[in-house]
């Protein structure tokens, strides 16, 4: 009989007990070696912390083909505001599992918990089998990039990051997300009126997943509110901070700003002509979105004017959202364009970019064209990941295998897509020739975001499948 998934569910209560941000992942990575110590299995950790842990196949199964089940272990984390030490509150309402005003962290954190349930079973049949869990996914995907060719046996992959139930994603854009900054210097205050310039309530999202569904980014919002500003009054900016993550569309912003010729009424108007364009335009997919503007503290310096223009120039010329949608895969953005985040640092203001698409040419041509936007404003740019474009045989006998399991199982058969999102399935298939991938994972709704949540029922279900692939592929 196969076993339940209230272990997954434990596991997963467990990792949401571990903070892990991309880049900070070490905790996690101990984890999962003492978790194979436990279970008195072989494992590997490499210098990014990436994890393999090896399971001899069940008996009678050692002659399969051994078989590989990858996850990420980092997670973006969104409302939070100390992620090393904030635990997940999760809790259970209708059928889902939520978080209380954070990011859930099903992303990837089930599919983590599922692989780690299959390590610990007795009953699940399988033949040799590696569970590799790779760090930074969300934020560079250094991990997948940076493995070697000898940290890996299998060459059939069981990926469990994919977030449509329904789904087995065969194909993934390729990614190129870079980090531009703009020279800044600290100027003395001016005397003047002084206001906190605030959007909140956003819905946010996946950069690729969501980036179709005409959802507002707050970078958009205050692009558009300063903008209109400078045009009528001299303003000048003291600290700017839009944005939660690199790889989603940004919710929040707040700006503390001196405009000397702007009074309170004038500050209302702003706020008000700005709430009524949010209404307008994004009433069906940003409901609570709003801004604020009120006085606030004078500051002792603002950054000079010319990092200013600079960033307005450069905000206004980069595409945000769908660049071009795909003429051979109805419904699918081909490429697109998301700025992440934007902040005042020491000597710079700090803009993200992730560039998305299934044409690796034309990815990597808007990326070479956003950073020839900064360069003219004086800004330096520098590529932090470029991962490929993947693409599977959909009539590969692996493929078909796992869509006859669905359809056994499930008794429906699920459809076969490439998806806007990125995976690392792109590195695996450069740093491993042969490989074969099939993602498959439970519904997960807005990831990225506070309003991340997952189907209970679907887990169960992708559970049952799973077991059922390894039990045919051995």
């Amino acid at each position: 009989m196969n076993p339940t998934t209230e272990r997954v569910f434990q596991i997963f209560s467990e990792l949401n007990q571990i903070p892990r941000p991309s880049h900070h992942e070490e905790r996690v990575a101990d984890y999962l070696c003492e978790f194979a110590e436990r279970l008195h299995l072989p494992y590997k950790r490499d210098a990014e912390n990436c994890v393999v842990i090896s399971k001899p196949a069940t008996p009678g199964h050692e002659g399969a083909e051994p078989v590989v089940l990858l996850n990420h272990m980092d997670m973006v984390c969104v409302g939070m505001s100390d992620p090393l030490n904030t635990p997940i509150e999760a809790y259970v309402e209708d059928g889902w599992m939520k978080a209380r005003g954070t990011s859930l962290g099903a992303d990837n954190g089930i599919g983590l918990s599922m692989a780690l349930a299959v390590l610990e079973s007795d009953e699940i049949v399988h033949g040799p089998m590696e569970v590799i869990t790779t760090t930074n996914e969300e934020d560079g995907m250094s991990g997948a990039s940076q493995l070697s060719e000898d940290f890996l046996k299998g060459r059939k992959v069981i990926n469990l990051d994919s977030e449509d139930y329904d789904t087995i994603t065969t194909g993934a854009a390729g990614a190129c997300l870079q980090f531009h900054r703009i020279p800044m210097e600290h100027k003395p205050a001016p005397k003047g009126n002084w206001y906190c310039i605030r959007f909140d309530g956003g819905l946010g999202g996946h950069s690729g997943v969501d980036i179709n569904k005409n959802r507002c980014s707050a970078v958009v919002a205050a692009h558009r509110l300063l903008s209109a500003i400078s045009k009528e009054h001299d303003i000048d900016i003291a600290s700017i901070n839009i944005g939660e993550a690199n790889a989603s569309i940004a919710s929040s912003a707040e700006m503390v700003v001196c405009i000397p010729s702007a009074d309170g009424e004038v500050a209302k108007r702003c706020e008000d002509e700005t709430n009524s364009w949010l209404h307008d335009r994004f009433a069906a997919t940003d409901p609570d979105m709003r801004c604020t503007i009120s006085g606030c503290e004078a500051q002792k310096t603002v950054v000079n004017r010319e990092a200013f223009t600079a960033l307005l120039s450069c905000i206004g010329q980069i595409p945000q959202g769908v660049v071009k949608m795909s003429e051979t895969m109805k419904g699918t953005v081909e490429t697109s364009n998301n700025i992440g985040r934007i902040m005042t640092e020491e000597g710079s203001i700090f803009v993200s970019t992730h560039t998305r698409s299934f044409i690796d040419g034309d990815m990597a041509a808007l990326s070479h064209e956003i950073a020839s936007v900064f360069a003219a404003c004086g800004g330096n740019s520098e590529t932090v990941m470029s991962a490929p474009a993947w693409q599977e045989d959909q009539q590969s006998t692996f493929l078909q295998l796992t869509s006859d399991t669905f359809q056994d199982v499930l008794g429906w058969r699920p459809r076969m897509v490439a998806m806007h999102f990125v995976l690392e399935a792109g590195f695996f298939v450069e740093h491993y020739p042969n490989i074969q991938i099939a993602s498959i994972g439970p519904r997960i709704v807005e990831p990225h975001s506070t309003s991340e949540r997952v189907e209970l029922s679907t887990i169960d279900d992708i559970w049952r499948v799973l077991i059922e692939l390894l039990r045919r592929m051995a």
